[in-house]
């Protein structure tokens, strides 16, 4: 184990050859970012939607999973997000990464080789046991449902 985290191996598929490995891009940064590793420039249209390979595939051990969420600059300034985020990479899948991007903005939009694609996060991962009851303690909520809470101020 590293010093401020876990250790992840990493294998850089062919064509992922000259490919920057994923990396936060400042020291405080939380996600390290996954590049496009398309052999050719690919145009999302408005509404489109496409798996985008990162050339890496990554070996994560038991009780952690790899998050892959959005870019913030892509998602304000081009409409384009990661279409099932955050995707979940589970510790044991050993293919490559793939992106599934769509593109919500207005122009078609154009991904290169070597691009910063989307963030991906580490995380712990908890496990649940369920315990199966008849009743729950009363809540001021209660079952209401989605808006129940108000709308606020």
């Amino acid at each position: 184990m590293s010093t401020n985290g876990v250790d992840i191996t990493i294998q850089r598929l062919a064509h992922g050859a000259n490919l920057d490995l994923p990396a936060p891009a400042t020291d405080l940064s939380a996600g390290a970012d996954l590049l496009a590793a398309v052999t050719e420039a690919l145009i999302l249209p408005p509404g489109g939607r496409a798996i985008i390979p990162t050339g890496i595939a990554i070996g994560m051990p038991g009780g952690f999973e790899a998050q892959i969420r959005p870019r913030s600059g892509l998602a304000a300034k081009h409409g384009v997000t990661v279409l099932n985020a955050p995707g979940t990479i589970d510790a044991d899948y050993r293919g490559e990464i793939g992106v599934i991007l769509i593109n919500h903005g207005d122009e078609p939009f154009t991904i290169t080789r070597g691009q910063r694609i989307a963030q991906l996060i580490i995380a712990p991962v908890s496990r649940a046991q369920w315990i199966e009851v008849d009743t729950f303690d009363e809540t001021p909520r209660g079952d209401g449902g989605f808006g129940s809470t108000g709308t606020g101020g």
